[in-house]
């Protein structure tokens, strides 16, 4: 089933502690562009595991409470490994802007994950709109898509 970003739904957005400062900014950057937010942390600068908080943000996508998600830590492997392991989510790495397109674009992303430690803030500002103003192209990138799922 192909996502398309309902804004009467809130954005999900989780972290560990090495992407707090970037989910903190880009919650207040939506909320000022006037999206609801949906923030399942981490709330603190202290040393967590990331699937404590992946889980519950790719859950809330995953159940269709939210629109579509956004998980950031260090590398953004774990989160984006975490949250692909729950079989209605499609979790993107993007590290530039032509990323953040083609995951929506081609794979029909509905979680996008961000590396905190290897991207300037204002990236990943530029790829979360990107994500979210990008349609999923369809076509032979369907057929691709659903063949994802283990079931």
């Amino acid at each position: 089933m192909s996502f398309v970003f309902d804004q009467a739904k809130p954005i999900a957005i989780g972290c560990d502690h090495a992407g707090l400062e970037y989910k903190d900014a880009l919650v207040k950057w939506l909320t000022g562009k006037g999206f609801q937010v949906k923030d399942f942390g981490t709330y603190s600068a202290d040393s967590v595991d990331y699937p404590d908080f992946t889980h519950p943000t790719a859950s809330s996508v995953e159940k269709g409470e939210a629109a579509f998600g956004i998980l950031l830590c260090g590398s953004a492997n774990g989160v984006a490994i975490t949250a692909n392991k729950h079989q209605g989510i499609r979790a993107g790495l993007s590290w530039q802007n032509d990323v953040a397109e083609l995951i929506r674009k081609h794979n029909d992303a509905n979680m996008i994950c961000i590396p905190a430690r290897f991207v300037a803030y204002a990236l990943a500002e530029q790829m979360v709109e990107i994500f979210m103003n990008t349609p999923f192209e369809g076509g032979r990138h369907a057929t691709r898509v659903g063949k994802i799922a283990c079931t």
